[in-house]
């Protein structure tokens, strides 16, 4: 049972892992209140989850086993200084305010008390940003017949520009652009408007495959940097990546995505002699998907070949070989749009209309 008004924001401590992912994506939040026969357990936060699912945690797990009971709330007695101070030193999203007896009476979310302030800003980073611009869009033709898949609009913007705005928006400022079909037209238009980041081209004579125009940056990149495809819109902040990414001292992270499949029929096991050893009616699976946007270190440039066509999961399958680290980051599915897939970019469109 869950405490009526928070309907839209909880969900039980028997719950999945999954179960959650699905309602945050549903409600639009990144945490939920977890209940036990509606008595308040614990916030469940995206990050909660996201570790979990790094440390291999299993998506049928229920939330409970993965609840961090040691996070800090309010009382009933802290008066409302108290209240925001404590959500400013935590750069909480949400305070559950509770009585003696951790039964929950109120919960306050960050625009209830700070309006438009911004929550206490995470450090900037700057490091550079390579685009993947070159490609020729065939799944979106005959859009991209006329103008290249950089420029595909998304509201008043293009998304190149929302892409490169986020970016900017964690502190990167130095961006390479890597193009081919129509950069004529992707190099005018950049020209035409306003931004305050550095955008250098790398032109492919040919197509080089999805990491092998990176080849051409060699001396040209010193630092830890990201890869992102030019039509991915990755709900994330993408400093929570890099922190992971550094932490565990990886070569390559992957930002992937949790796609889940239900399948509409009873699924058979069976064994030797064609016997029936399990039958689960209805299964839902849940798989990570590889987003296309990437973190790397500097020295696998060298580990791409000069010019010639080369894949990411080429350049993945090198790592593991020398016995790398490649790290995934997890993300739910709504947090991931493939803006290359009409169905997707038709559904985004009509909702910033």
């Amino acid at each position: 049972m869950i405490n009526k008004g928070y309907e839209d924001r909880s969900i039980l401590n028997t719950s999945t892992i999954l179960d959650a992912l699905k309602k945050m994506d549903q409600s639009k939040v990144k945490l939920l209140l977890v209940f036990n026969d509606g008595k308040f357990c614990s916030i469940l936060t995206i990050g909660d989850i996201q570790r979990a699912i790094i440390n291999n945690v299993k998506m049928s797990q229920s939330v409970e086993d993965i609840l961090d009971f040691n996070k800090e709330y309010c009382s009933i007695y802290d008066s409302i200084d108290m209240i925001k101070a404590k959500m400013l030193s935590l750069r909480a999203e949400c305070m559950p305010i509770l009585d003696e007896d951790g039964n929950l009476k109120r919960v306050y979310y960050w625009d209830d008390l700070f309006l438009n302030t911004e929550k206490k800003p995470k450090k900037a980073i700057d490091i550079p940003v390579v685009i993947m611009a070159g490609g020729e869009g065939r799944r979106l033709r005959p859009l991209t017949n006329v103008i290249p898949k950089p420029l595909i609009p998304i509201g008043e913007k293009t998304i190149l520009e929302v892409i490169m705005d986020k970016f900017e928006k964690i502190g990167c400022h130095d961006f390479y652009l890597s193009v081919n079909y129509k950069c004529d037209i992707l190099k005018y238009y950049i020209s035409q408007i306003k931004h305050d980041y550095d955008i250098k081209f790398i032109k492919e004579e040919k197509p080089l495959g999805t990491i092998g125009s990176v080849s051409l940056l060699k001396d040209k990149i010193s630092t830890t940097f990201f890869v992102s495809n030019c039509d991915i819109l990755i709900d994330e902040d993408y400093r929570n990546v890099y922190d992971y990414h550094i932490a565990n001292k990886n070569d390559i992270t992957i930002i992937t995505s949790i796609k889940s499949y239900k399948i509409p029929y009873g699924v058979i096991q069976t064994g030797k002699d064609g016997l029936l050893t399990g039958l689960s009616e209805k299964p839902e699976y849940a798989y990570m998907i590889n987003t296309g946007v990437y973190i790397l270190e500097p020295g696998l440039i060298k580990e791409i070949p000069d010019r010639k066509f080369f894949h990411i999961t080429q350049l993945i399958d090198k790592v593991k070989a020398r016995g790398g680290r490649v790290g995934c980051f997890p993300v739910s599915e709504r947090s991931w749009t493939d803006i290359g897939d009409w169905n997707e970019y038709l559904k985004l469109i009509s909702q910033s209309k």
